[in-house]
């Protein structure tokens, strides 16, 4: 029995995955009392009550049953609907879009879907803990391309360009990006996308931040000529409607990629859940103004956070995206892992060390800001305590 427990009998691309960096810290804060999180990046909103609503009628209804493994096609018809709304690009509701349990099964899924051994993946750096372990589990390679605070951590396509080799297969975006804020401007994406063209890539587009856009403009490479054939657009309703617990997702791609996609997705999922998808449905017709509201309010705290933590000496550039604010903590002479686990302990503050985003994070820690107004005010005066003694 005891060898059956031994590490070796460990797959080793799970060996070599660690354990997420967010969880971590907010597994530690949740056996502290007192703490402000800034850690996990989920709305401090709850969904609004027409979309939950239509969930609870779809129990009472006796909608408990499995759905097609694509998802209703209802709720396909009207994602297919609002990308053609928000983007002029058409999809054709039953083959190219897929309903997901969140973003992150899509990720999953489609590195599954493109990659062999030893294909190789661009990611940014710093980017979303999960990317690095979905190219390594579907045994691809992963390359971090570096970006910077002088281009407000925006993927270049100079960068992109000198990283490409004959193995890279995928080039995978976050855009608006997870721990950064960073929004790709048209003019850069548009080089991406025509590296993309000339060496015959695809690209994975994660665009579940999509809808929290401050004074910037979001535009997806699907979008770009050329690049709806080349593209699996990923998108989702745990950000822009505050619906993380229901687990719901999207994938828009072309028939002959999803396809391949949901063999992953039948055998390992079957389908999203079915109450889910109602909801989802009601949040796709009838959600718009909820989320003009809590853009809004995350515009406001976005200031807020940003303004206080330059003023306590923790540089910020302005995040345009997303709602993590990502200081830099050099002045501090601390590494991210240290500042992050000394400020929780002696401030009640949870922060993410931004080394756990890749190691373009190392020097800065990610902030969210989608929390109570008056939290995070206290947030900003706990934080300046421990940088002035730290100083």
């Amino acid at each position: 029995m005891d060898s059956l427990v031994r590490h070796e009998v460990l797959s080793q691309r799970v060996q070599a995955v660690k354990p997420s960096g967010i969880r971590k810290f907010f597994d530690i804060a949740a056996t502290m009392d007192d703490v402000i999180s800034l850690g996990v990046g989920e709305p401090d909103f709850v969904t609004p009550d027409h979309i939950r609503q239509a969930g609870i009628q779809s129990i009472n209804e006796g909608e408990t049953h499995y759905t097609s493994n694509y998802g209703t096609i209802a709720l396909r018809e009207a994602i297919a609907g609002l990308l053609a709304r928000r983007y002029g690009v058409t999809y054709d509701p039953k083959t190219e879009v897929l309903v997901t349990v969140g973003v992150s099964e899509g990720i999953d899924a489609a590195m599954r879907a493109l990659l062999d051994p030893g294909d190789e993946v661009i990611v940014p750096d710093p980017g979303y803990v999960a990317y690095e372990a979905d190219i390594v589990f579907a045994g691809g390679t992963v390359v971090p391309v570096t970006t910077s605070v002088e281009s407000h951590f925006a993927l270049e396509a100079s960068a992109v360009e000198a990283a490409l080799t004959p193995r890279t297969k995928v080039i995978l975006l976050g855009n608006p990006n997870n721990p950064t804020g960073s929004v790709i401007e048209r003019a850069e994406l548009e080089k991406i996308a025509k590296l993309a063209v000339e060496h015959d890539l695809v690209v994975l587009s994660d665009e579940v931040y999509s809808r929290l856009v401050y004074g910037a403009e979001h535009v997806s490479i699907a979008a770009l000529p050329g690049m709806r054939e080349r593209t699996i657009l990923v998108d989702g309703f745990s950000k822009a409607y505050a619906m993380t617990g229901w687990r719901i997702g999207y994938v828009a791609a072309p028939a002959h990629i999803l396809e391949a996609m949901l063999k992953i997705h039948q055998y390992a999922i079957m389908c999203a859940p079915t109450m889910s998808q109602a909801a989802a449905l009601e949040a796709v017709l009838h959600g718009e103004d909820d989320v003009r509201m809590m853009v809004a309010s995350y515009d406001e705290r976005r200031k807020l956070i940003v303004a206080g933590l330059n003023a306590q000496g923790l540089p910020c550039y302005e995040p345009h995206g997303a709602f993590y604010a990502f200081p830099s903590i050099a002045g501090t002479g601390l590494s991210s892992d240290d500042f992050a686990e000394k400020l929780l302990f002696e401030e009640r503050v949870a922060v993410v060390p931004g080394s756990a985003f890749g190691a373009a994070g190392e020097g800065y820690v990610r902030c969210t800001y989608c929390t109570a107004r008056e939290k995070l005010e206290e947030a900003i005066e706990r934080i300046g305590r421990f940088v002035h003694n730290h100083r």
